[in-house]
């Protein structure tokens, strides 16, 4: 019973040998500087250790919903395709209806202002 698993057990032994092995390379041959740029927060739009209490810019969410709109569409369009022939009409429609519920999101973020970029 065990020999069934030691292909499994070799890949994960293999896996993280060159996992600590490109990790200690990178430690190794890579430029540590630590400067006040590399440390500064990044993509988030605000510092992290503030007060919690401060303002920001709502479109950062917009993009985030943006984003999951067009994921959530590509996501369930490529089955939908595959099976078109098999899930005939009653598919159809539902993709329809889908869809134009996504369009309705798309619409909204766009007299938001998301798709603005300034």
């Amino acid at each position: 019973m065990l020999e069934n698993y030691l292909p499994i057990a070799i890949f994960v032994i293999i896996a993280v040998v060159l996992g600590l092995l490109m990790l200690g390379l990178g430690f190794l041959f890579g430029k540590g500087a630590k400067t006040k740029a590399k440390l500064s927060p990044y993509e988030c739009g605000f510092e992290e250790f503030e007060d919690a209490r401060i303002p920001f810019d709502v479109r950062y969410y917009l993009v985030a919903i943006l984003f999951i709109i067009f994921d959530l569409e590509i996501a369930f369009l490529f089955p939908w395709a595959i099976a078109l022939d098999q899930i005939g009409h009653v598919g159809l429609i539902s993709m329809v209806i889908f869809l134009f519920v996504l369009v309705i999101g798309f619409v909204y973020e766009w007299n938001k202002g998301a798709l603005d970029w300034d």
